[in-house]
């Protein structure tokens, strides 16, 4: 009884302290740190559209100030900087002083035991990215779309277009086996697989079919982003099949190469942390870990290379910056790693404290679950969670962790927030045994709908979208629950809620990119219910796009192979992979129940 009360009261309080929590983080903000939706003019500028919500109900989206039609507070700006990130709540430098914020770095200095090398080194492009734009096609180079060193590339963009007789005599081959096609189906085959070895889209071979007309010029797609290192090609110039037209390489993930004397090596392991600042950005500090330690000394300089690996879709780290790093070695593991008593919320096995981004270029907050041992005066021994080097806060804590629960994000009294990370398997139940095949027809019918609204993003159709999403409460409440039970009947109520709230959230704006993101979650709990429970005796795919949810990723479903991208619509139609199948032989590979 004591226990709950005890966190009754922690709740009143929590909620107490996020109305000011709230005020901090958003009342005080200056209008040029909140704004939203940036997106490129038809100039290449930048428009900016400010966004307006409520801090008592974060799902309200307005292009306009105003009062929220739930509560009747005043609408406050939405911050850009947001991460999308239900784990990390992002603040604005005044935000943080007044809240009184305060970080404590643990595991460093004499306590932590190690070796502390400095090394010197150069940011390298990370070889693995590094690919050629080849001409499928033989023929003349009619245009270029991409003309010198340095442009940024995006796959399935156009690069150039052809002129190729090899190409227009093999449309009038496939267009005289059309009229053929009495006379036998293999001529005609043969005539559609020239085309398809050239990668000649199935969509033009149908239209070259039913028109009968040659197309002259044909355009090159990219088969890779990247940043371009090299034009191999000019205007005018003919291209053998697989001849390249340009060098790529994708910037967006660096290798960085510090040299560590044979004398350092004994203390140098993969894994271990290094932090490391350049010249060229001095108030900035990186962190990176050691991926790989090269097995050859140069016998010149008597060191050897040791790699490590960072994120750049910033762009701020370019290939040949001199970096200046500190390796602290794990040489004193009987160490024990230790939290101040302040940094920890729900003192317990499962416990919670907020970490510092170190990266962000706004302050910002991680919520992080850990394990926490015995009390060793004023800190706690660290079973999970936190490593050596973490920024914890120790003061202002329950400050973020109240303003987090009102913006719906993960928090002591909101700790069931999903989140995607890379490199991440689906653990998903599996259903399919189970599940009656009417229940499985039922939502495939609610897929057909979730289609509907799939094609109003890629058509960039604000108002279809918003009928869609109606249309899709309404078969959602078509699916009969009573068919299911148990942990089945369960899990389904889950993905339901979040079905009807997304929706809800799509239809009641005309904003598109809002919409955008409600449908990315839509989207995450409509693959679930599908991958679980299945489809009978359908197919859908689920398709991924790497450089929405900026530059995240996101999935979708899509009865056809061929991408057409719900997040950027025509800007890049084609940008995506095909990551899974659903069919009637389709089992979750995660947990099976």
């Amino acid at each position: 009884m004591k226990n709950n009360v005890k966190i009754v009261g922690i709740a009143i309080a929590a909620l107490a302290i996020g109305l000011f929590g709230g005020y901090l983080i958003y009342g005080n903000a200056k209008p040029d740190e909140m704004l939203h939706n940036h997106e490129m003019g038809a100039d290449g500028s930048e428009a900016v559209q400010e966004i307006w919500t409520c801090s008592m109900h974060p799902q309200i989206r307005q292009n306009e100030p105003g009062q929220c039609p739930i509560c009747g507070m005043d609408l406050i700006p939405l911050s850009a900087a947001s991460s999308g990130n239900p784990l990390v709540l992002e603040m604005t430098e005044e935000a943080a002083k007044l809240a009184n914020i305060q970080t404590t770095v643990i595991g460093r200095g004499a306590a932590s035991g190690g070796k502390t090398i400095r090394l010197t080194g150069k940011v390298q492009v990370d070889e693995r990215s590094a690919s050629s734009q080849v001409s499928h096609v033989p023929g003349r180079i009619e245009k270029l779309f991409v003309s010198f060193t340095g442009e940024r590339v995006y796959k399935g963009q156009k690069v150039a277009r052809l002129y190729s007789p090899e190409l227009i005599t093999a449309q009038r081959e496939l267009i005289e086996a059309v009229k053929l096609k009495s006379a036998g189906s293999g001529l005609l085959e043969a005539a559609r697989n020239k085309l398809r070895y050239w990668r000649i889209s199935e969509s033009l071979i149908t239209q070259v079919e039913q028109e009968g007309k040659v197309q002259e010029t044909f355009d090159i797609l990219a088969d890779a982003s990247g940043i371009v290192t090299k034009r191999r090609v000019s205007v005018g110039d003919y291209v053998k099949q697989g001849e390249s037209l340009f060098d790529l390489m994708n910037l967006n993930r660096l290798w960085i190469l510090f040299d560590a004397y044979e004398s350092d090596l004994p203390a140098v392991s993969v894994g271990d942390r290094i932090d490391f600042t350049t010249p060229s950005l001095p108030d900035r500090t990186f962190r990176t870990r050691v991926t790989f330690i090269d097995p050859l000394i140069n016998p010149n300089t008597r060191v050897a290379s040791v790699r490590a690996e960072i994120d750049n879709t910033r762009g701020q780290l370019k290939p040949e910056m001199l970096v200046y790093g500190e390796l602290q070695n794990r040489a004193g593991k009987s160490v024990k790693l230790t939290v101040p008593k302040s940094a920890v919320m729900w003192t317990g096995k499962r416990s919670v404290v907020y970490v510092r981004v170190p990266e962000a270029s706004v302050p910002s907050f991680e919520f992080r679950e850990v394990e926490i041992g015995e009390s060793l005066g004023d800190t706690y021994q660290v079973l999970k969670g936190l490593e050596p080097g973490d920024e914890v806060v120790t003061n202002g804590n329950f400050s973020i962790d109240a303003a987090a629960q009102l913006n719906n994000q993960a928090s002591m009294m909101n700790r069931n927030v999903s989140v995607r990370k890379k490199g991440t398997v689906d653990q998903l139940p599996d259903y399919t045994e189970t599940t009656p095949e009417a229940f499985k027809q039922q939502i495939f019918d609610l897929a057909k709908s979730y289609l509907n609204l799939k094609n109003a993003l890629v058509a960039s159709d604000d108002k279809q979208a918003r009928e869609a999403a109606s249309q899709l409460r309404v078969a959602l409440k078509k699916v009969d629950m009573a068919m299911l039970k148990g942990e089945a009947h369960r899990f389904w109520m889950d993905q339901h809620e979040a079905i009807t709230a997304h929706s809800e959230k799509i239809s009641g704006t005309d904003d598109l990119e809002a919409q955008r993101k409600q449908f990315d979650y839509l989207s995450q709990a409509v693959i679930k219910t599908a991958k679980s429970f299945g489809i009978g005796k359908e197919t859908l795919y689920v398709q991924h796009c790497p450089m929405a949810n900026d530059n995240k990723g996101a999935d979708w479903l899509s009865d056809e192979e061929e991408i057409r991208n719900p997040y950027f619509g025509d800007e890049m139609l084609t940008c995506g992979v095909v990551k899974t199948t659903i069919d009637a032989a389709f089992r979750n590979p995660g947990n099976s129940k």
